[in-house]
């Protein structure tokens, strides 16, 4: 049965994401999980009401069945539930308070302890002890991480990635005994929606999706027309460092990302990653 009223939801979150219309077929199926997909929000304030167990380890099982490199399973999900790391993990990343607000707090650790111990358990060589071990097992957490993010909002969770535990991945890693070749990828705060939350713009199709190979663009333009378009959605409600930039007549996503990356940010987390036993070269 034709769902046209679903295809028009779709096309609306799609045109404020990419300021694009979409043809929709309202008999394709699926149509109710792309509208969960297209309509994602990032939420940072929920409601008090719990997030059962059972629910919880539902939810960690279907991000678990995820695509994993080569059936490796190097994801592995720590949660939270102690009061005191939850607050220790606030107390260093203070801007972000949500992390003890939510009812749930998770962290997605990318883990390649295991493969080197089933190579000794079998009596084998590991001769695989490079970079592609650490690159697998940071994509296999991510992937992982995006598919719980799909389940929670599968259910009518809402869910917000906190990227910035990176920041003090050792701090992190001591909080939580992670063991070596253990590396804290993201954390997720997991919860009931407060409020709606709101559709992010982003950067147009025809610059971010390629076909066969990359030829000469206008990436300036670009991005121009990208910074204003998302300035009439989502305008930024302050300026980013303006004792070292000063105030900039128009201030759209671009100004404010090279101002994020002007500043060192996570210099020190090769040497972490390092230090937890993996190889870089």
């Amino acid at each position: 049965m034709p769902n046209n009223a679903t295809s028009k939801t779709i096309n609306a979150a799609l045109l404020k994401r990419f300021g694009a219309e979409f043809e929709i077929d309202p008999e394709l199926t699926g149509l109710n999980e792309l509208e969960k997909i297209a309509g994602h929000r990032s939420h940072r304030r929920y409601l008090t009401r719990p997030i059962e167990p059972d629910l919880l380890r539902l939810l960690c099982a279907c991000a678990l069945s995820a695509p994993s490199k080569s059936d490796l399973q190097q994801c592995d999900i720590i949660i939270v539930s102690d009061a005191t790391i939850r607050k220790s993990i606030v107390s260093f990343i203070p801007e972000m308070p949500w992390i003890d607000d939510a009812p749930v707090f998770l962290v997605f650790a990318a883990n390649g302890r295991r493969l080197p111990t089933i190579s000794k358990l079998r009596g084998k060589p590991f001769a695989n002890d490079h970079l592609d071990l650490f690159f697998n097992a940071v994509v296999d957490a991510a992937i992982a991480l995006a598919t719980f993010i799909r389940a929670a909002e599968a259910v009518g969770l809402g869910c917000c990635p906190i990227s910035a535990i990176r920041d003090h991945p050792k701090t992190v890693s001591d909080l939580l005994h992670l063991p070596n070749r253990v590396v804290p990828v993201a954390g997720i705060c997991v919860g009931w929606p407060a409020q709606a939350g709101e559709i992010t713009p982003r950067l147009s199709l025809s610059t971010t999706v390629i076909e066969n190979k990359y030829d000469a663009d206008d990436l300036a333009a670009e991005i121009d027309a990208y910074d204003r378009r998302r300035a009439k959605l989502r305008p930024y409600r302050q300026q980013r460092n303006t004792d070292r930039w000063g105030d900039a007549s128009f201030y759209g996503w671009s100004e404010d990302k090279a101002r994020q990356y002007a500043e060192p940010m996570r210099t020190d987390f090769g040497s972490f990653v390092r230090g937890k036993g993996f190889c870089l070269d």
